[in-house]
Order: C-alpha cells, then sequence, then structure tokens
C-alpha cells in the first residue's frame, strides 16, 4: 500500500479523537486541534515515529485501521 502524507496524518489524527475520547486530561494533553497542528509541523520519519508501527504492526495495518 502507498500512502501520502495527508493519509497519515488524518490517520494519526483519528486515532488521536479516539484515544481522547476516554482518556483526555486538558491540564497536560493537546486538544485534537492542537495536536493536528503540531502533526503538520512533523517530517514525514517524524510522523511514521508517531504511529508506533514497525515489523509486528506495519504502518499499512496502522493506515487501514484509522483511515
Amino acid at each position: 500500500m502507498t500512502h501520502t502524507r495527508d493519509q497519515l496524518i488524518t490517520a494519526l489524527h483519528h486515532e488521536y479523537e479516539f484515544l481522547c475520547h476516554d482518556d483526555f486530561d486538558p491540564d497536560v494533553d493537546p486538544t485534537p486541534a492542537e495536536y493536528l497542528d503540531w502533526l503538520n509541523t512533523c517530517t514525514d520519519d517524524d510522523l511514521v515515529t508517531e504511529s508506533c508501527t514497525d515489523s509486528n504492526y506495519t504502518l499499512d495495518e496502522y493506515l487501514t485501521t484509522w483511515l
């Protein structure tokens, strides 16, 4: 599967929104909008790192889950 930068940012943002739904602490966690702004400043390599993917949980699997 090939992916674009925008797809990776969208997937990371979707995952973050999901995680914030049940466990958001406004004193320490960025809002989903703030997180999205931060994602847009990251390099492509940083975005892949943020996805926490590896040979066991691939980037393709991650994108399939969160897009």
